[in-house]
């Protein structure tokens, strides 16, 4: 394998995902990374003595070159080298184990929501947290593993009359990318209710953290600062009539769907809120709503979401929002920042 790159075009490695998702990098140096490519944008040879190890490993599905937009909500994005599904959190820590003492770069992607993928798709492994699936409830308790979808997870908790996560039911994407993004929707946050989570450092260390220990800000948590994969979490609840819980979260849904688009695909909210404004209503107000690139649109009912017409590429999602932050910095002089997170090898940034 090649240890060089012969200039290569103009390429930004962006090594984080989320979440909606999870967001985990490679903890090596980048330069270890870069020595492991042969040419920007080839697939990634993995070691013969890794997958046969990787073959070994109990409760794990194991894919390669697999298409991410088939993974995320706003479907686009190439392949992972290598996709790894692990089906119990004693695989995740295996893996995880397997790949550091190879050096092989990893990705941590759990539903998909608040990712754009990059059209060359990722070099290295994503490791998927979807099949980890169990919930537990015990009185006004529940402990739920981090690929567990917040819808999935709230409508458990209505049927058994626990109230406090009514807010999420609608957010798309899974427990584990919330916990990561401290998640929050009509005047609630995940950190409200959660009570402690299991996670598992880069270096495949468990340890269980509290809620105040966890630093949970607005889309900003612990795990972010520190590489932290979620494995489960517990969240501390309250007594309520399960009726009333079933139509307080069919009311949010009935908002929802007014108001944004949740039948085109996208990433969910473009840009986060800046202070003082509504990006929404910043890019409405600079003509933008409908404004389109290629495949990908301004959402015509809410100028907040760029949505996936059909067809659209990585490419035509980061010209478009590049496009967005000028015109509204040209008309108002705020900076929008993104909000999803970018995974894999990208031309330019909107940052």
């Amino acid at each position: 394998m090649a240890n060089s790159i012969s200039e290569p075009p103009v390429i930004l490695l962006v090594l984080l995902i989320i979440a909606g998702d999870l967001a985990i990098p490679y903890t090596g140096m980048i330069s270890e990374i870069i020595k492991t490519i042969k040419n920007w944008g080839e697939r990634m040879e993995i070691p013969e003595k890794l997958s046969s190890e990787l073959k070994n490993v109990s409760g794990l599905k194991i894919r390669r070159n697999e298409p991410l937009a088939s993974h995320t909500t706003m479907e686009v994005g190439g392949p992972a080298d290598l996709f790894l599904q692990p089906m119990k959190s004693q695989a995740m820590t295996a893996v995880i184990d397997k790949l550091n003492s190879y050096q092989f770069p990893y990705f941590l992607l759990g539903g998909g929501s608040n990712v754009i993928a990059a059209d060359r798709g990722i070099r290295g492994a994503v490791i998927s947290t979807r099949k980890l699936q169990q919930i537990k409830i015990q009185g006004e308790l529940a402990t739920v593993e981090a690929g567990v979808l917040l819808s999935d997870f709230c409508q458990e908790l209505a049927e058994a009359g626990l109230s406090g996560l009514e807010f999420a039911s609608g957010i798309p994407g899974t427990l584990g990318g919330a916990i990561y993004m401290n998640a929050g929707a009509y005047g609630g946050e995940i950190k409200d209710c959660l009570q402690s989570a299991e996670v598992l450092t880069a270096e495949g260390w468990s340890q269980t953290l509290t809620a105040e220990e966890l630093e949970l800000e607005y889309r900003s948590s612990l795990l972010q600062q520190q590489n932290l994969i979620a494995l489960s979490a517990s969240f501390k609840l309250r007594k309520r009539p399960s009726s009333e819980i079933k139509a307080e979260i069919q009311g949010l849904k009935a908002r929802r769907w007014a108001s944004q688009p949740m039948d085109q695909p996208s990433a969910g909210s473009t840009f986060k809120r800046p202070p003082g404004h509504y990006a929404g209503s910043l890019i409405e107000e600079s003509g933008l709503k409908g404004y389109r690139i290629g495949g990908a649109m301004v959402s015509s009912k809410h100028a907040g979401f760029i949505v996936n017409t059909g067809g659209a590429t990585a490419r035509d999602i980061i010209e478009l929002m590049l496009e967005i932050k000028e015109k509204v910095y040209q008309k108002f002089g705020v900076r929008l920042k993104p909000e999803p997170r970018l995974i894999g090898e990208f031309d330019k940034l909107p940052y």
